[in-house]
């Protein structure tokens, strides 16, 4: 009999700190405490207000805009219910305050930076980035200033990301790189509750000796293509003249034809001066009997000063 009442104190006490330990009834207990302590705060409010009208009516009644959400905290924590807006919501004096919101998209520059790209070139590259607010309980209670974060990890991903491409890359591959920039920023400002929307790479300056360099090398690649595409025209205009000439060989009257019709363009532009073509083969004749006459009077000359130079017989004598 007296065992029995012994034995049963040790449980109840072992309870008792069982209990005094449980994390899950300290936590219902600070909760409890918590909920008396907002009821108690929001009693007087709502007291206090009652007393001011109709001053604290102005005060109570806040408006947001259709592109405005707002966030209200009672006590330091955040209301349920979710954001606010757009339209009228209500906030009872001193134990309330709210952050707005603005859930259009917002765009700035990242400034430039300085970037050391794979192939060992430094280039500047700046951007502009579009941003949004898509969860705006997430932009206000998970990050302190969504804003400026956004725009540092803008900076950094712009450089880790140019700092794997080419030069030719860079130049050439924008587009690709900007969507590689708005992936890996978006996923990095999702938890946030900011959605990057748009990324693009604004310019790209590259040192003065540099860029004389590829001046140099891309009017040395202009001129060899313009050498070759000449040397292509004067082989293919050639083939075009030796098929014409072969066309004319087997009709000679078409070689006739062509210097009628040359006549006929000359004459059609009122020039003074026209020039003839007179063929070869009606001046071969002449060529030949001048190059005869001339042959003969010089065989004739130099017969007559043969005679000349000889001696007479009386001139010897004497």
């Amino acid at each position: 009999m007296t065992a029995q009442p012994v034995s049963g104190e040790p449980q109840s006490s072992s309870r008792t700190v069982m209990i005094e330990n449980d994390p899950a009834v300290k936590i219902n207990t600070e909760a409890d405490s918590i909920g008396c302590v907002e009821v108690l705060a929001t009693v007087c409010s709502t007291i206090l207000m009652v007393l001011t009208l109709p001053i604290s009516i102005f005060l109570c009644f806040k408006v947001v805009q259709e592109y405005e959400r707002a966030v209200i905290f009672r006590l330091g924590r955040l209301r349920s219910g979710g954001a606010r807006g757009p339209g009228v919501f209500f906030v009872l004096p001193c134990i309330d305050n709210y952050c707005k919101v603005d859930l259009r998209t917002v765009s700035f520059d990242v400034p430039p930076q300085e970037v050391l790209t794979r192939d060992s070139v430094t280039v500047s590259v700046d951007a502009v980035v579009y941003y949004r607010i898509r969860d705006p309980l997430n932009a206000v209670v998970q990050v302190a200033n969504y804003s400026h974060s956004t725009r540092l990890l803008a900076a950094t991903t712009l450089r880790n990301v140019l700092g794997t491409r080419n030069l030719s890359e860079l130049l050439t591959e924008r587009e690709a790189i900007s969507h590689s920039m708005q992936v890996t920023l978006d996923e990095a400002t999702d938890p946030w509750g900011v959605q990057v929307e748009r990324v693009e790479i604004k310019d790209v300056s590259l040192p003065d000796s540099l860029q004389r360099s590829m001046a140099a090398e891309a009017e040395a690649a202009r001129e060899a293509r313009a050498k070759v595409i000449a040397a292509e025209g004067e082989m293919k205009s050639s083939r075009a003249l030796k098929e014409a000439s072969d066309i004319m060989c087997e009709s000679p009257a078409a070689l006739q034809l062509r210097y009628l019709q040359t006549l006929s363009s000359i004459a059609g532009e009122k020039n003074s001066t026209i020039v003839f073509p007179l063929p070869i083969e009606l001046i071969g004749p002449l060529m030949n009997i001048t190059s005869s006459i001339t042959s003969k009077m010089a065989a004739n000359s130099a017969t007559s000063a043969t005679t000349v130079a000889e001696p007479r017989p009386s001139e010897v004598i004497d």
